[in-house]
């Protein structure tokens, strides 16, 4: 029995060295640090141009900014780890918003079929998209692209080109404005829709994680044809994840129409861009295979803290955008080096 001592002991040791690896070495890991690192850095920097970043009221508005974004970037992340992409998000998010005043506003029904109709049409909308690019074989860019098209024109369409007012509904304002955790955090209460979108992150981490769907989804991203001569069925999963996809997009819906106590129908178009960015800065990799609720979330952070930044700096609408546009390039150029090195 004493003979197996030492080997017990030199098998533990390379597990504690792995361990420390793992952290400092691990491409995931190690994006997820660099992106926490930037979001500091920024902050530091606006903190010291201007004495207004940190007041708590624009705290608040950089959280509240970050929900919508945020949630949107978590339905990008499950159809960006299958190497899909969806441009429809943002438009989406609208018609989702468009369909709850429908529902809420010219129909007249209760608060909780608006919120219903709004995740109902997000997951159908989503199925077809999911149906188009598994059943019919349209590339991802293509499919998305028209729907976000589609999804723009109807929404102009059934809201008649003009805002639907919640204003019969006032308690669905409550949803985004009001705040469950209140002033014991800081002076200025943190809305809902900061807490929703944890919740969300935190079950869309769990399905990711913990689950066959979230197994699938990284599965296709990394080998699509090993999955499928495995003989799982590769359509239906795509399917699912898609519907997902849309369905979250419902929920983003809900907030921003919360938020503004109104279905803007040209609303929605450019925040796809943004929610992708956050997906890739967080360290999902465009070719699929690997992604992060977390670190979408961290991507989100940075990209609400740079514009409202920016806001704070009095920099100009137009340089705002530039500025955007090469970020996402940046991270887009950093996952491909990322994947070269692996």
């Amino acid at each position: 029995m004493s003979s197996t001592q030492p080997v017990d002991l030199v098998v533990q040791r390379p597990g504690v060295i792995g361990a420390v690896k793992s952290i400092f070495f691990d491409p995931a890991t190690r994006q997820k640090l660099l992106a926490f690192a930037s979001l500091l850095v920024l902050m530091v920097f606006f903190s010291v141009a201007s004495p207004n970043f940190l007041q708590a009221d624009n705290m608040v508005s950089i959280l509240q900014s970050t929900a919508v974004n945020g949630v949107l970037a978590i339905a990008c992340t499950f159809v960006i780890i299958t190497g899909g992409i969806d441009l429809s998000v943002g438009t989406l998010m609208t018609f989702c918003a468009v369909m709850a005043g429908v529902v809420l506003t010219f129909w007249g029904l209760p608060i909780y079929l608006g919120i219903f109709a709004a995740i109902f049409f997000g997951a159908l909308c989503g199925f077809t998209s999911g149906v188009l690019i598994a059943k019919l074989k349209i590339p991802p860019f293509i499919a998305t692209l028209g729907m976000m098209m589609l999804l723009k024109g109807l929404s102009l369409v059934i809201s008649g080109t003009k805002p639907i007012y919640f204003n019969d509904t006032p308690e669905f304002s409550a949803i985004s404005q009001d705040s469950l955790i209140g002033y014991f955090v800081s002076s200025a209460p943190i809305p809902n829709a900061v807490l929703i979108l944890f919740l969300v992150a935190v079950a869309a981490s769990i399905v990711l994680n913990k689950t066959l769907l979230g197994r699938y989804t990284f599965a296709l991203g990394s080998n699509e044809e090993a999955v499928r001569l495995s003989g799982v069925n590769v359509a239906f999963w795509k399917i699912v994840v898609y519907s997902l996809n849309g369905a979250i997009c419902g929920i983003a819906g809900l907030l921003i129409a919360s938020r503004l106590n109104s279905a803007q129908p040209a609303l929605g178009q450019g925040y796809e861009l943004d929610a992708i960015a956050a997906v890739v800065i967080g360290g999902t990799s465009l070719s699929g295979g690997t992604g992060t609720i977390l670190g979408t979330i961290i991507g989100a952070f940075i990209m609400s803290v740079l514009i409202n930044g920016l806001r704070i700096m009095s920099v100009a609408q137009e340089w705002q955008t530039v500025v955007t546009g090469v970020i996402i390039i940046l991270a887009v150029y950093t996952d491909i080096l990322r994947r070269g090195k692996q």
